[in-house]
């Protein structure tokens, strides 16, 4: 069938496009993310939808491991307390899930890692915008159009897509080559 050639052709494309595009974004998220770990920091992930489900992929990467026994990096993923999340989302907004969690748990020698696909989820917004108020590093990761999120991220990754299936497989991609790329530098 075509559309399985046409489908893999596009997506390696992609692939290509990125590192042409994003390859000193992805060093610099990597340099980031070393230094908050050597300070004591961690690495905050969120995200919305498929975005938070890679958001839990990849702090369990960290904390687990990747391809080596080592000792564990510190993670979090802000997506994984479904009653902090809907007791936040019912007693203020669900614009506020992830910037209240921040608040409470993000410190100045943290990353927060925020995926948004479309780069203008209000509640991601919000969360990044609460972290640079603590002085907390943020690396964003979006497609094409990094929207709002290019106002207020240290660091933004854009992937060269305007689709969401297309966007989402680049991002767990750089996610795991960063995962990789730490746990190299590290261990």
């Amino acid at each position: 069938m075509m559309i399985i050639k046409d489908t893999f052709l596009e997506i390696a494309n992609n692939f290509e496009k990125l590192v042409e595009e994003s390859l000193d974004e992805i060093k610099i998220a990597h340099e980031l993310m070393i230094a908050s770990i050597k300070k004591g920091g961690k690495i905050i992930y969120c995200g919305n939808g498929g975005s938070a489900a890679d958001s839990q992929h990849l702090a369990a990467e960290l904390i687990g491991r990747y391809r080596k026994n080592r000792k564990p990096i510190p993670a979090l993923a802000l997506t994984t307390d479904t009653s902090i999340i809907t007791a936040i989302a019912n007693d203020f907004s669900f614009e506020d899930i992830f910037s209240r969690q921040i608040e409470a748990l993000g410190n100045k020698n943290d990353i927060l890692y925020a995926i948004s696909t479309s780069g203008k989820s209000k509640n991601i917004i919000a969360c990044i915008k609460l972290a640079k108020s603590k002085n907390i590093k943020v690396i964003g990761l979006t497609g094409n159009d990094g929207s709002q999120m290019s106002e207020y991220c240290d660091v933004l990754i854009k992937t060269p897509s305007n689709r969401p299936d297309r966007i989402q497989e680049m991002h767990i991609a750089i996610g795991q080559l960063l995962c990789q790329l730490i746990e190299d530098e590290l261990y």
